[in-house]
């Protein structure tokens, strides 16, 4: 669990964003895309699950059972963290789940867990709430999300207040992800990337888009003095020099997927050193040579 000095998120508020966020309208590009994908993850994997939980956007998890067979995923419980009414859907906070025995065969979350103040205790919590052999599959932001931005506003920072302020969530890169799911106790820990450049004609687009994904600045240490005009001036000139000639501002956004099964004795296990029963010349059809 987090201690106060760990407390990097205002966990209110980013549930408050979110809401704001799923009354804007349809589904933003890049849930869609999750939403995608974790159906495709879901199809790869030959076999139906009994019991899941959902966690995120509701909207976003139907999404995912609509590209399913009407058998793949039989009960499913909706979850997410936001103060709602909404029919058919708990409010769970991922940092602090109400399970305390295994109850379900699959968990999907979709680009919640990167605003947990404690992502490794998260991760743990999903594997305790699977059944053995239960997988969890969760799609979080990596480390080269918005490092456009990130850039640009460090410059306009410096260039108008002559520092920086925490302004954009720090994010997991790739080992850092493997890491996490091994340390929570993960059987069979997969980590893969997917990475989306969007161009936008101007900055200010970006800065709503992000808006209405919910994914404003939610820091506790960040600044709560008013933007000035002449920090947005930086900031868009700052951008600039990133545009290309057709005056596209780009945009990156990178998605960590992580799966991982909670342990069970029929799952495959390495080989303990020397049991080898082939030496690794003969399998290359090479001499052996001793050092």
């Amino acid at each position: 669990m987090a201690t106060p000095q760990h407390i990097i998120f205002d966990r209110n508020l980013v549930a408050l964003r979110r809401k704001r966020a799923q009354k804007q309208g349809g589904l933003s590009f890049l849930l869609t895309r999750c939403a995608q994908d974790a159906a495709e993850r879901l199809l790869d994997i030959n076999r139906n699950f009994d019991r899941a939980l959902f966690i995120g956007d509701v909207r976003a998890s139907r999404a995912v059972l609509g590209a399913l067979p009407d058998d793949k995923v039989r009960d499913v419980t909706f979850a997410d963290h936001l103060p709602n009414d909404q029919k058919n859907v708990r409010a769970i906070d991922e940092e602090h789940l109400p399970y305390e025995a295994p109850e379900f065969d699959l968990i999907v979350s979709l680009l919640t867990l990167h605003h947990c103040n404690d992502l490794p205790g998260a991760l743990v919590q999903f594997r305790r709430a699977l059944k053995p052999d239960g997988v969890m599959i969760a799609a979080i932001f990596g480390g080269q999300t918005l490092t456009e931005l990130r850039g640009a506003l460090y410059g306009a920072e410096t260039q108008i207040y002559g520092g920086i302020t925490p302004r954009i969530a720090p994010f997991a890169d790739y080992s850092q992800a493997a890491n996490l799911l091994q340390r929570a106790g993960y059987a069979l820990p997969v980590i893969d990337s997917d990475r989306v450049r969007v161009n936008y004609r101007s900055p200010m687009r970006l800065l709503s888009d992000l808006r209405d994904l919910g994914e404003t600045n939610a820091l506790t240490q960040r600044s709560r003095k008013p933007v000035s005009r002449a920090f947005i001036a930086a900031l868009m000139s700052h951008y600039a020099l990133l545009a290309d000639k057709s005056g596209n501002h780009p945009a990156t956004f990178e998605m960590l997927w992580l799966t991982g099964w909670a342990p069970h004795e029929s799952q495959q296990k390495p080989l303990k050193p020397g049991s080898a029963k082939t030496r690794l010349a003969d399998a290359l059809g090479v001499e052996e040579i001793k050092l």
